[in-house]
């Protein structure tokens, strides 16, 4: 028999790590080109000169220039702009609350309930949620004869408040609450610790939480298409109508906007969290 062989002293020890296993750079490869190479296709030919959004007929900015003189176009923008800003302003305030009822308040019976019931909306499949929102509101719609843009708020709001809710309770739970304290000792009332010293620490949390919130809310198309009443057509949902009557490249250019939008908007987020990690 051997000996088995021992590490020399002083060497350093290897750990495992998931890049040595093989074929891994070949897989993470190939899924990389099939998530983003559809994605830059569409964007090369929301710059093609012809109809077609298969054959290149040579370089135009005609179908963003037909975009945004578009009435319908125009309208779904702002319609959508308004109903995901609502949207993340309630969604956010609500996630605040929340963040400071269960990260503030101690250890408590049922705190984990709580966890579940806000994070539910990230597990259960959207088309539930927008199945049990299209009953629900429909009753409401019979009894009061309401079909304004509220159901659209209220949905939306309801579904981006757990996307909006985890980037502030991480800033919560990594605050450092000596400062707090240290208020409470200065005698400073409740209200103003908060307002001076809490809000301002979790401020890039709450940033981030509403910013991935109107990310949601403008990309959103299952709950807008089940909620939503004649004439209430958002951008997704108008890019969706488009693709089952005619396919022309002023989709890929709408689709290319919101891409940049949201791209923006990602990075912003990322920022925040990352200065965020860097503080604490």
């Amino acid at each position: 028999m051997t000996d088995i062989q021992k590490p020399k002293p002083g060497a350093k020890k290897r750990g495992f790590s998931v890049r040595d296993m093989p074929g891994f750079t070949t897989i993470a490869l190939f899924s990389f080109a099939a998530l983003y190479a559809p994605i830059l296709v569409l964007v090369v030919f929301s710059f093609n000169k012809g109809n077609s959004i298969a054959l290149w007929e040579g370089l135009s900015w005609h179908w963003y220039a037909a975009a945004w003189q578009n009435d319908t176009v125009q309208e779904a923008t702002i319609r959508s702009m308004v109903l995901a800003t609502l949207a993340s302003v309630i969604a956010t305030t609500v996630a605040t609350l929340a963040a400071l009822g269960t990260t503030h308040s101690g250890n408590f019976r049922g705190r984990t309930a709580i966890y579940m019931l806000i994070n539910q909306p990230l597990m259960v499949p959207e088309i539930v949620t927008a199945v049990a929102l299209l009953i629900f509101f429909s009753m409401i719609r019979i009894a009061t004869g309401y079909s304004g843009l509220a159901y659209l708020v209220i949905a939306h709001a309801a579904f981006c408040v757990p996307f909006a809710y985890l980037p502030i309770r991480a800033r919560l739970e990594g605050m450092d609450t000596t400062l707090e304290v240290a208020a409470a000792d200065l005698y400073a009332t409740p209200w103003r610790t908060f307002r001076r010293v809490t809000l301002p620490l979790m401020a890039p949390g709450i940033v981030a939480g509403a910013m991935l919130a109107f990310v949601i809310s403008l990309d959103d198309v299952i709950i807008t298409e089940f909620v939503k009443t004649a004439g209430q057509d958002t951008l997704p949902t108008y890019m969706l109508g488009q693709l089952r009557r005619s396919i022309t490249p002023e989709v890929n250019a709408i689709s290319t906007v919101l891409l940049g939008i949201t791209i923006v908007l990602l990075t912003l987020f990322f920022i925040l969290t990352r200065k965020r990690s860097a503080k604490s």
